[in-house]
């Protein structure tokens, strides 16, 4: 079981470049993973572990389980705001990327930490939970109308804590594809988002919540490369990872 884990920092890339080199290295880690069932114990190649830390220009994304109707702009009035929409083959429905949020890409093999894949989204929640946290501000996770769980982190609801409290509002989108325990997308949490974009779509298809950012509840910016670096230290402590940077 190899825990180390490659850390990447792409910066400002565009959603299309990102999810191609995305692909590119989910597509070798498969491949390893696939070569070694035809290997004896003693030639088996450990499977490379990666996590990505980027931000995107304006773009929406839908999944494949998602619905267009959720999208309600058009082609020229995506063009007017420089934005642009994608359809792709992770899990959930309609999202928005955008400067100031940091998109993470943990591309994992599973097989190195643990072959559960909600536990693997628990997880991943509760990492951004605790770097809430040390912002002073409770989160967690909330079910919606049926009693079903809500995918990502949420404030408000049943939520307590002095910068929590009011309607539930969602602060991290999660969405994930896996293949042979392998893994890819990830989390979307917003910092310092302009979230007057959330407002041309019907985000994660959930029309009665919010969304929200660390700006809008602390009252001011904050430093988007020291958030992904509490991320990463309690992602670190939760899958026990050994981060190289």
């Amino acid at each position: 079981m190899n825990k180390q884990v490659q850390l990447h920092h792409w910066g400002l890339i565009d959603y299309q470049q990102a999810w191609d080199k995305q692909e590119q290295i989910f597509a070798e880690t498969v491949a390893c993973k696939v070569a070694n069932r035809g290997r004896a114990v003693e030639e088996c190649v450990s499977t490379p572990n990666h996590l990505i830390f980027c931000e995107h220009p304006h773009v929406y994304t839908l999944g494949k389980s998602g619905h267009e109707t959720n999208l309600l702009a058009n082609d020229d009035f995506l063009r007017t705001i420089g934005a642009t929409y994608h359809r792709i083959n992770r899990g959930g429905d309609i999202t928005y990327h955008g400067p100031g949020q940091l998109v993470g890409y943990p591309i994992l093999d599973l097989d190195n930490f643990f072959t559960d894949i909600h536990r693997y989204m628990r997880l991943l929640e509760e990492g951004i939970i605790r770097t809430l946290a040390d912002y002073g501000i409770s989160a967690g996770r909330i079910e919606g109308p049926g009693h079903e769980r809500l995918t990502g982190v949420w404030l408000g609801n049943d939520n307590d804590g002095s910068r929590s409290v009011g309607p539930a509002r969602k602060i991290c989108a999660l969405g994930v594809k896996a293949s042979r325990w392998v893994t890819m997308h990830g989390f979307a949490l917003n910092v310092n988002t302009d979230l007057s974009y959330f407002g041309h779509i019907v985000p994660c298809g959930i029309t009665d919540k919010a969304v929200t950012s660390l700006q809008a509840e602390l009252g001011h910016p904050v430093d988007l490369t020291e958030v992904a670096d509490r991320v990463k230290t309690h992602l670190a402590e939760l899958f026990e990872m050994n981060l190289i940077d």
